[in-house]
Order: C-alpha cells, then structure tokens, then sequence
C-alpha cells in the first residue's frame, strides 16, 4: 500500500494537499485575415496550384496558335478557324468522358496519359502542317488532340474535397480558379502571338505542349491533395441530377455572351489594338474575381445574372459614342460581372452534383459554355457582317445575358441548393 505525502507543519506532521496539475490548452493557430492566404497555408495547395497554373495556360494558347500556324502555312484563315472549330466539336463530346474516368480511376491515372496524347496530337498536327498534307488530314488529326483533361475541373474537385466542410474557403477556392481562368486566357493568346510573329509560325505550339505536359505532371504527383476515387455509383450521367439540364442550359445562353462579346469587338476595333482592348474584359472579371472571393457571402445566380445584363450594355452605350477609349472602358466594367457570374454557377454545379461524378459534371457545364460560345461567335460574325450600323453587334452579349436570366428565373436553376446552402 502507498504512503501517503507527508509535509511538516508548525502543528506537526500533516498530509500533503494534492494539486491537480493544470493541462495545457495547445493554443490554436491563428487564422489569416486574407481568405486566399488562408487557402494556401493548407498543406500541398501551394504544390498542386503551381502545377495547374502551368497546365492551364496553354488553354489560351493552343487555338490562337493553331490559327496562326495553318495560316501561314495554307494561306486561308477560314481553314484555320474551320479546323479549331472542328476540335471544339469533338472535345464537346470526349470533355465529359474524359471527366468520367478521372471521377472513376483518379485524377492521375486519367490526366496523365490523356495529356500524353493531346499533346502527341498537337505535334503531329504540327508536322502535317508543316508538310502541308492534305486538308483532310489536318481535320483528322486535330480530332486526336481532344482528349486534353479539364485541368480548371480537377484543380476545382481537389478545393471541394479539401474544404469540403467550410463553404466559406470553398467560396474564396472557386472565386481564385475564376480569376486564374480569366488571367491564363488573357495572357496565352499574347504569349501564344508573340512566340509566333517572333520566332517561327510553329513555336507557339511547341511552347503550349511542353507547358501542358509539364504543368500535368506536377499537378498529378500532388498525391496528397487527390479526391479518393469514389465508389462506383448507378446514379448514371450527373444530367439526371435535378436542375441539373435547366442549370446547364444557363451556362450555354451565358457562353453565348463571351462569344458573341469577342467577336463584335474585334470587328468594331478592327486593328492592333483590338487585343489589348478585349483583354481589358478578361482584366475586368479577374479583379472582380479575386473582391468576390474575399466576400463573406455569395450571390444568388438570378442575381449575378442580372447584373451582367446590365453591365453587358456598358459596351453598347460606349460604342455609340464611337469613342475606342469608351469603348475599353465599357468592356473593363463589363467584365466585372463575368467571373461572379461563373464562381457561382460553378458552386451551384459543386452541390448539386453528386461526389463521384463531381469532374464529369463540371466538364458538362463546360461544354455548355464552349457550344454557348460557338453559337455567339457565329452570331457575332453575322452582325458584323450585317450591322446596319457600327454598334449594332454589341446588343448580342445583351441579349444573350438576357435570355441566360430568363432562362434561370423560369426554371429556378440553383434555387435549391443555393437556399440550401
């Protein structure tokens, strides 16, 4: 039996008081004030961003290069564009599939070896172009390089899997992919140009694939930061989710905005300084992308809409006064309801699409908005064609926002999950 603790008193001889130690509370970090510094002091986001950063500014890059490469070489800027259109067609189709492996066998099993043979594709492409072959086979090769992952999408996934408790970091995650789509697509088309006009008509290709493959790479032997693959589901296609088609219609009236946008620009400006001018629009949608992402709150999809409605007439209005300083001015405010716009639709696709097929339902809301910005440029092209007078072109982004509202307000797209939320 133990003997007890003994002190000495002036009384005598006592037991001694026992005190229970006190447990130090480990005290808790602080949290950054800046949500995006909060974002990258998560193990392995700094890696992974790095990575995708890499691998998704050639996305600017491969189209502008392809047209000016095949320009060059068949002296007709209508094949070009047909053969760009051509891999827009087919990617529309295997974007999805892709998407759906990387859901099923993980994102670096997929991503890998599809950027492997994008980028074989790219190449061969290049020597047919080089050669000069027949047409046909410019438009069979390009097929070939559609089976480039949708880097933005897993980058995405990976944001929703890590915070997938804190809908305030997811909020700010979704928010920085935004402006970094809107930064890589405004500067690949620059770098793209300039490799091109100052070195050969093929470096821009060459350039944009070895970036590709290199950014892949990275990005996959971030292993600690990978979703785990979820189990098989028999739910089907992410299209029977509800809200799921009405939400994706949305997103195809909205890339109709960007489409129709771009081209009546270029056609009113018409010179060396169209680049620079448009990209003004992409500089726009940055900034406002990385302010929402700072926001405690997000905005109703109606309400982002909306806003780009009546942001989308700023160019209309600068254009009448034939003013070009006007006119860079209004796409500057323009753009800044393009990245809301997309965070949040992005987020609505995040809850209303099941885990397991998180990639495959962002590579649909994606090819919504490539088929949208196909159908406005193509109207874009005919109103430059056919404008009675010079601003006529810019009521198309107008109209098409429009009718993205409409679209949203009658079919109540992301009203549930957004009051949910």
């Amino acid at each position: 039996m133990p003997q007890p603790d003994l002190t000495f008193t002036p009384a005598g001889p006592a037991l001694a008081p026992r005190y229970r130690p006190a447990t130090a509370r480990p005290a808790r970090p602080a949290r950054p004030a800046n949500p995006y510094l909060r974002l990258f002091s998560h193990p392995g986001t700094r890696a992974f961003t790095a990575g995708n950063l890499i691998a998704r500014l050639p996305m600017g890059m491969f189209g502008v290069s392809a047209v000016i490469m095949i320009a060059a070489a068949y002296d007709s800027y209508a094949l070009a564009g047909a053969v760009t259109a051509a891999n827009l067609a087919v990617g529309s189709v295997t974007g999805p599939l892709i998407a759906r492996l990387v859901d099923r066998y993980g994102q670096a099993r997929i991503a890998v070896p599809a950027t492997a043979h994008a980028v074989l594709g790219h190449l061969v492409l290049l020597l047919c172009v080089h050669e000069r072959t027949p047409v046909w086979a410019l438009f069979l090769t390009t097929a070939v390089t559609a089976t480039a992952p949708n880097t933005g999408g897993m980058s995405r996934a990976r944001w929703a899997h890590l915070f997938r408790g804190d809908p305030d970091a997811l909020h700010t995650a979704n928010a920085f992919e935004q402006a970094a789509d809107e930064l890589c697509f405004m500067l690949g088309p620059v770098l793209a140009t300039v490799l091109c006009s100052a070195l050969f008509p093929e470096a821009g290709t060459l350039t944009a694939g070895l970036l590709f493959l290199s950014g892949v790479l990275v990005f996959a032997a971030q292993r600690s930061t990978e979703p785990p693959v979820a189990p098989r589901t028999t739910a089907g296609s992410p299209l029977r989710a509800p809200g799921t088609v009405s939400l994706l219609a949305v997103f195809l009236a909205t890339g109709a905005v960007f489409g129709s946008m771009e081209v009546v620009a270029l056609a009113y400006v018409d010179g060396p300084v169209a680049g620079p001018v448009l990209a003004l629009q992409a500089a726009g949608s940055c900034a406002a992308g990385l302010l929402y992402g700072r926001a405690r709150r997000t905005a109703r999809l109606r309400t982002c809409l909306a806003a780009m409605t009546v942001l989308m007439a700023m160019p209309l209005l600068a254009a009448s006064t034939g003013s070009l300083l006007a006119l860079a001015g209004g796409l500057l405010v323009a753009g800044m309801a393009t990245a809301p716009t997309m965070v949040t639709g992005m987020g609505v696709i995040q809850r209303l699409v099941p885990a397991a097929q998180l990639n495959e339902g962002m590579a649909l809301a994606v090819t919504a908005l490539l088929a949208g910005v196909a159908a406005g440029s193509a109207g874009g092209g005919w109103a430059a064609d056919h404008a009675p007078f010079a601003s006529f072109g810019f009521l198309l982004p107008v109209t098409a926002a429009a009718v993205a509202l409409l679209l949203c307000t009658a079919t109540g797209a992301g009203r549930r999950t957004q009051e949910s939320a």
